[in-house]
């Protein structure tokens, strides 16, 4: 493993502060799945399968009408006073999970091989309220029963089709957060997923964390733990030499000495087609060898991928 450092953007001029996902969201992350099945070939069939799954949910995204539809004015009130418009505690009774579950599989069904097909069989055979109980461990970002954990990622896919379309909802992305919650979603207040820096010229070296639930993302100072907020006891973790430009994925971890943490950071500067959740799916190696070295946990939240608790 070795180690990088971050540099500070450089000619930024005013980087809007949270930017909502775009309609062909998962899609774009289907076709970025697809090209890391090739590039990282001992992950190629489960990225395939990912990829899949993300094809699938833009389907349902496209397709599917939810029974609950919020009103012109439903998030007026918490725009204004900066609070999580769609936060997840407050709407998670309003989303029907079961039926955007149902969308997704029907999505799902003519593309998925044998080994993924018990998957669906079951997760159409459970209840209601079991379904719910799933969704509610992916929401707190529990690892849940051992013996239905193999079907929470579809059940958090659902998830991510009904709040990302609640994003597009939205009459306006919601401001920055401030305070203790700046390193929170400020759509739905979910923790971030990653980050990634930007290389679009006008932005060059801007940060943004992107939340793993509704796909919101919103600006963060470089060089600032995205847990603790100190920056003293920074490292950039990477499992190729900085000279190495042949490495197949561009994955770094911010780990911070002070929290003992760590979250993903993606420069679109090495790798241009960089999508935060694809990313970190094809580098969990990264993760491997930073659990095995033991001095820091990862703090990205990825509802499709379940740890043990």
């Amino acid at each position: 493993m070795t180690h990088a450092f971050g540099n500070a953007p450089t000619g930024v001029m005013h980087p809007p502060e949270v930017r909502l996902p775009d309609d062909d969201h998962f899609a774009r992350r289907a076709k970025r799945l697809r090209a890391l099945a090739e590039r990282v070939a001992p992950l190629g069939d489960f990225l395939r399968f990912m990829a899949q799954l993300a094809q699938a949910q833009q389907v349902a995204l496209e397709r599917t009408t939810p029974s609950w539809q919020p009103g012109p004015e439903a998030f007026s009130l918490a725009l204004e006073h900066g609070m999580p418009p769609l936060n997840v505690q407050a709407l998670r009774g309003d989303i029907g999970i079961r039926a955007e579950l149902d969308a997704l599989l029907d999505a799902l069904e003519l593309h998925v091989g044998q080994a993924q097909r018990p998957l669906l069989d079951t997760l159409r055979k459970l209840s209601a309220e079991e379904i719910d109980r799933l969704a509610d461990d992916v929401l707190a970002g529990e690892a849940g029963d051992e013996r239905t954990r193999g079907l929470m990622p579809l059940v958090a896919a659902a998830l991510q089709v009904a709040w990302l379309r609640l994003t597009h909802t939205l009459p306006q992305a919601p401001a920055r957060p401030v305070g203790e919650v700046r390193t929170l979603c400020p759509s739905c207040g979910s923790p971030p997923l990653a980050s990634v820096i930007e290389a679009d010229p006008q932005y060059n070296g801007v940060r943004y964390l992107q939340c793993g639930l509704c796909a919101t993302q919103w600006y963060l100072e470089r060089s600032i733990c995205s847990v603790c907020e100190q920056s003293g006891k920074l490292d950039y973790l990477s499992l190729a030499e900085e000279s190495d430009t042949t490495a197949p994925l561009p994955a770094q971890a911010e780990a911070c000495g002070d929290c003992g943490s760590y979250l993903k950071i993606f420069p679109r500067t090495l790798d241009a087609d960089a999508e935060p959740l694809a990313d970190d799916l094809a580098s969990l190696a990264l993760d491997l060898l930073i659990d095995e070295e033991g001095r820091y946990r990862r703090s990205g939240t990825n509802p499709l991928l379940i740890v043990n608790a």
